[in-house]
């Protein structure tokens, strides 16, 4: 057996540690509250699940947003993960803070966690934990209650751009 060599980029290269890291799907969802009767929320596309016991789900937030010291400290953040069909509005929580709930009627539990009408799922979470990791936060959010419809396709991220998954026999 032949063992070919591999040309490696440092990881120092930036435009090379992008590229590796557009080659990984991921899902994408709203992260919003209401914080003194006003909707808050961002675009988040580095979610994934965590844990079942406690349930956890983790996102990581650049530490330049200005969007999320205000969510951090909401009793009740809502994760709405956005449907297949969802793109514009994902494209819109991604976009001017002043802007993001434009046209949109948000849905709003009791303890102020906010949704975006029409995900696949919304989850009401509490802040479990969040740690310094590089230019971003690694954020834990412990779930409170949820709502889920697995018939609904979600939106993806992959290589820099939106995309839908397709199920295979």
């Amino acid at each position: 057996m032949s063992v070919e060599p591999i040309d490696l980029a440092p990881a120092t290269d930036g435009d090379a540690l992008r590229a590796a890291y557009s080659c990984f799907p991921s899902g994408v969802v709203a992260v919003c509250a209401q914080i003194d009767s006003t909707p808050v929320g961002m675009a988040a596309s580095s979610f994934a699940t965590v844990s079942l016991d406690p349930p956890l789900v983790s996102l990581c937030v650049q530490h330049t947003s200005s969007t999320w010291p205000k969510l951090r400290d909401a009793p009740r953040i809502g994760v709405s993960v956005f449907a297949a069909s969802q793109d514009l509005l994902c494209r819109q929580l991604a976009g001017s803070a002043d802007r993001r709930f434009d046209g949109i009627d948000p849905q709003v539990s009791d303890n102020g966690a906010l949704f975006i009408p029409g995900a696949a799922a919304v989850l009401s979470c509490s802040l479990y934990n969040e740690f310094p990791a590089g230019d971003h936060n690694l954020v834990l959010l412990e779930i409170e209650a949820l709502s889920a419809d697995p018939t609904i396709e979600p939106l993806v991220f992959h290589a820099s751009t939106f995309r839908a998954l397709e199920a295979r026999a």
